[in-house]
């Protein structure tokens, strides 16, 4: 398993959750991290991408909300989501690539997935 995501779990409208995605060293210092979030019934999408010179971008519906950060010591990306709303309940999926933004093609490997509830 190239990434490891964990971090998902129930909350309640309001509250916060921090997702992690561990990797090998290798693929932390080369490659881009992103994460996306399919729902169920819902075409996979872009949450944020946090590039490695450190600038980052999120989806509008996150912004404000949602911030990624890398841990090096740990080759560790996070996830902290804030202010959540039952309409981030999904799948958060963590990303890797080397030439990447929002469209997901661009990442090259894929973490397993962990499920968010956001309970109303």
């Amino acid at each position: 398993v190239q990434l490891q995501a964990s971090g998902g779990g129930l909350v309640q409208a309001g509250g916060s959750l921090r997702l992690s995605c561990t990797t090998s060293g290798r693929i932390f210092s080369n490659y881009d991290m992103g994460w996306f979030r399919q729902a169920s019934g819902k075409e996979r999408e872009f949450v944020g991408v946090r590039w490695r010179g450190g600038s980052t971008l999120y989806a509008d519906s996150v912004k404000g909300r949602f911030t990624i950060s890398r841990d090096n010591a740990k080759n560790t990306v996070y996830l902290q989501m804030n202010s959540l709303k039952p309409e981030d309940t999904a799948v958060y999926y963590c990303a890797a690539g080397q030439v990447v933004g929002k469209n997901e093609r661009g990442y090259a490997y894929w973490g397993q997935g962990t499920l968010v509830t956001v309970s109303s």
